[in-house]
């Protein structure tokens, strides 16, 4: 059974530990424990925490060599799964989503794309990125997409439904 990677980019307006973005810096441990709890969410494939000069780690060239960034990268059973913990009314991430003018710069790029992978892949960061890139220079595709254009396992459109799960309440514990 196939399964969605889900990677998020944004590049910060200050870099991290700057005032600017601590409401986001103090929300991420929050974040990643909601989505690790979320019906439907399977593992973070690669390390999550990326320092900016980490060789290792391909990024985006929507970053460039000034600026600071963060992404993720995760693994779901279904598109309605990643989109329900995406949006979940009184989580965590969807808190973060709603404020995020404050801490990134305003993109011309995705701010996420998704992709199914077999289920006995997981993917990296240099595949997040080359999937992040296909979506940005040719739109939504069967290997490349966003929730406003999905497509299925069978790379064929669909639809998802957009219905938030009921979670617990939000905290920054």
């Amino acid at each position: 059974m196939a399964r969605v990677a889900f990677f998020t980019f944004g590049v910060l307006r200050e870099p991290r530990g700057h005032p600017q973005t601590r409401g986001f810096e103090d929300r991420i441990a929050a974040s990643f424990a909601e989505a690790s709890a979320s019906p439907g969410f399977i593992c973070y494939p690669q390390q999550m925490r990326v320092e900016p000069d980490d060789l290792g780690v391909i990024w985006p060239a929507a970053k460039g060599p000034e600026r600071e960034a963060m992404m993720t990268l995760s693994l779901w059973e279904s598109l309605e799964a990643v989109f329900a913990y995406s949006y979940h009314l009184r989580g965590v991430h969807n808190e973060a989503l709603k404020l995020r003018k404050e801490w990134f710069v305003e993109p011309e790029w995705p701010n996420y794309v998704a992709w199914w992978v077999a289920d006995d892949h997981l993917p990296t960061w240099q595949e997040a990125v080359e999937r992040h890139q296909l979506l940005s220079e040719r739109g939504p595709t069967a290997d490349a997409f966003d929730f406003h254009a999905p497509f299925d396992a069978e790379g064929r459109p669909t639809r998802i439904l957009r219905r938030p799960i009921a979670l617990g309440p939000a905290s920054l514990g």
